[in-house]
C-alpha cells in the first residue's frame, strides 16, 4: 500500500527523522493564514498522489507571496496531474502539501527496501539525490553504495559510518546520518514497510539534514497487524476496477489492449497473455480469479471485465484443481445471464469436472464458444475479434 508524501513524513517526525514544517490543505480557503503559521520568505506546494515525477508534471511549485499560493492551491486541487508515472488520464489531487523553503547546500538520494533474493533489508545512498534513481544506476552505477543488514544483529553503527563517509559527510554530520538511518531501520521494521526512499534528503546551508521528500511502501500482506496504517489507504489513488476487484479477492491489472482474460492462477494467467500476444491479440487485462473461486467470484470477476469500454473479446481459461470446472461455467453463465454481453465470448476449462461445465455452456443459449486447448482458444478469440474465422 502506497502512502502520501505528507503520511510518510507524518510518520517521519514520529520517528525522529526531521522534516519541513508544512500544512496539509484540502481547500484554497485554508492557504489565507498560511503564512501566519508558516514563515516565508517562500513556499513549495505539492500535490499529493500516489506517484513520483510530480515536479516534472507541474504538482510541485514554488510560490513567493500568498496570491500566488493561493493560485497553486487552487490550480491543483481538484485537478488530474499527469506525470511520467502516471498513465494519460493522471490521478486526483484532493490535497496538497505546503512547506517552508529549505536553503539547501547539496542533495543526496536514501532508500532503504526489502531485498528478498537475500532475505534482508537493504540501504542504499547516492549523491545523485533529486535525480530518478533508475537513470543513476544506469549511467553511473558506481555512484549508489549498498549495505546490507543482517536480521540476527541488525543495522550496524559501522554500515551507517561507511555510508556516510561514500557521501562526504563529516562531523557532526555523520551522527545525524546515523541517527537517521537508525530510525528509518526502526520505521521500515515496526510497519511492514517494503520501501522507504527519501530523495532527496538534504543537506541544508547550516549542515543539517532533513528529507524534503518521502516515499513509504506498506506491505498489503501485513496490513492486518497495523489496522491504524491501513487506514490511511487512498482509494481515490487507484483504478476503480483495480479497488472493486481488491474488495472481492480477485487479482486484477488492468492493460491497454481490448481482449480481457479470467484465469485461475497468476501462472496460468501470464502464459495466457503470452499467447494472445502470440496470435496476435493484445490482453486488456490480468485477472487471476484464485486458486479457491466459486461461482459468485467469476460472476464478479466477468461482471469487472466487462465494465471495461475498451474490451471487445474475452478469453476464459480456467484450470480445474481445486475448483471445479462446472462451478466455473455457473458463474458464467450467472454473469452473462445478468450483464449485457455484447462481445465474444470463448472458453477453456480443463481439470475437475471440465466435461460438466463445457456441456452446462453448450446446452446454455448464450453466445459463448468454447475451446480444448489454450492455443485454440487464443486462436478463437482473436479470429472472433477480427471477424474472421479460426
Amino acid at each position: 500500500m502506497h502512502l502520501h508524501e505528507y503520511q510518510a513524513k507524518q510518520l517521519f517526525s514520529e520517528y525522529g527523522i526531521p522534516v519541513p514544517q508544512g500544512r496539509l490543505l484540502e481547500s484554497a480557503d485554508e492557504a489565507s493564514g498560511l503564512a501566519e503559521v508558516l514563515s516565508g520568505p517562500a513556499w513549495v506546494v505539492k500535490a499529493q498522489i500516489h506517484a513520483g515525477g510530480r515536479g516534472k508534471g507541474g504538482g510541485v511549485r514554488l510560490v513567493d507571496n500568498l496570491q500566488a499560493l493561493q493560485q497553486a492551491v487552487r490550480e491543483l486541487l481538484g485537478s488530474q496531474l499527469v506525470t511520467p508515472q502516471t498513465d494519460a488520464g493522471g490521478l486526483p489531487v484532493n490535497s496538497v502539501l505546503v512547506e517552508q523553503t529549505v536553503p539547501i547546500a547539496r542533495e543526496i538520494y536514501f532508500g532503504m527496501l526489502v531485498d528478498r533474493s537475500r532475505e534482508r533489508i537493504g540501504l542504499m545512498v547516492s549523491s545523485s539525490g533529486g535525480m530518478n534513481i533508475e537513470e543513476v544506476a544506469t549511467t553511473d552505477p558506481d555512484a549508489i553504495v549498498t549495505e546490507s543488514v543482517n536480521p540476527a544483529v541488525g543495522l550496524q553503527g559501522y554500515q551507517c559510518r561507511n555510508l556516510a563517509f561514500a557521501l562526504g559527510l563529516s562531523g557532526k554530520q555523520i551522527a545525524s546520518f546515523t541517527r537517521l538511518l537508525q530510525a528509518a531501520y526502526r520505521l521500515v521494521l515496526d510497519t511492514d514497510a517494503g520501501l522507504l526512499e527519501i530523495n532527496p534528503l538534504v543537506v541544508t546551508e547550516a549542515g543539517e539534514l532533513m528529507a524534503l521528500d518521502a516515499k513509504v511502501d506498506l506491505d498489503d500482506n501485513a496490513l492486518f497487524r497495523h489496522p491504524q496504517l491501513a487506514e490511511l489507504h487512498d482509494a481515490s489513488q487507484e483504478d476503480e476496477r483495480e479497488h472493486a476487484a481488491q474488495q472481492h479477492g480477485l487479482n486484477y491489472i488492468r492493460l491497454h489492449g481490448n481482449i480481457a482474460c479470467m484465469v485461475n492462477g497468476a501462472g496460468l494467467a501470464m502464459a495466457t497473455m503470452d499467447l494472445i500476444k502470440l496470435h496476435g491479440g493484445m490482453p486488456a487485462n490480468f485477472l487471476d480469479v484464485g486458486g479457491g473461486a466459486t461461482a459468485e467470484k467469476v460472476a464478479e470477476a466477468f461482471k469487472l471485465i466487462l465494465s471495461d469500454p475498451r474490451v471487445e473479446a474475452i478469453l476464459v481459461n480456467i484450470f480445474g484443481g481445486i475448483v471445479r470446472c462446472d462451478l466455473i461455467a455457473e458463474g458464467i453463465l450467472q454473469a452473462i445471464s445478468e450483464v449485457s454481453v455484447k462481445v465474444p465470448v470463448v472458453v477453456r476449462l480443463e481439470g475437475t469436472n471440465a466435461a460438466a461445465g463445457l456441456e452446462m455452456i453448450a446446452q446454455s443459449s448464450l453466445a459463448v464458444e468454447t475451446a480444448s486447448d489454450l492455443t485454440e482458444a487464443a486462436d478463437k478469440v482473436v479470429a472472433a475479434l477480427q471477424g474472421g474465422d479460426a
